[in-house]
């Protein structure tokens, strides 16, 4: 969110929705990644208030804080967009198990459960993800960052 105020809130929103939802839980999943669910859900919506819209984003773009030389920008979006086009290579299943663990920070059970596949399958697929994701990297660093 990039606000301290409204992650507040919408955490604020979480943790009151989870009170009163905690009867509804199934069990089908981990508890972490309902929660995850609502967590986003709960961003969305306030994404769509209007009030975000018209007031925060306005705020956010004449804040005056201190920033980074101009360099430091540009080569370390150079370098993410260099790691995230090759990560948007990967065929979806490496795409997604390599999201899961790395972003969200599932573990192998949760993400197989997520999936609804074996957790073999899930350990696998993130070795050769790894794998894959490591020699484009190689083979692209070798010829330079895309641009």
């Amino acid at each position: 969110m990039r606000r301290s105020d409204a992650a507040d809130d919408i955490c604020q929103e979480v943790f009151l929705t989870l009170y009163e939802k905690l009867h509804t839980f199934r069990g089908e999943s981990s508890i972490k990644s309902w929660l995850l669910t609502i967590t986003r859900n709960k961003t969305y919506k306030y994404r769509r208030n209007a009030f975000f819209s018209k007031v925060v984003l306005i705020d956010y773009m004449t804040r005056k804080d201190t920033a980074r030389s101009a360099e430091a920008e540009v080569f370390d979006r150079l370098e993410t967009r260099h790691i995230w086009s090759n990560v948007l290579k990967l065929p979806l299943p490496y795409r997604e198990v390599l999201l899961l663990e790395v972003h969200y920070q599932l573990t192998v059970q949760e993400m197989a459960k997520m999936l609804d596949i074996a957790e073999g399958t899930v350990k696998s697929r993130l070795h050769r993800a790894r794998k894959k994701l490591s020699t484009l990297l190689q083979s692209t660093s070798n010829g330079g960052i895309d641009l």
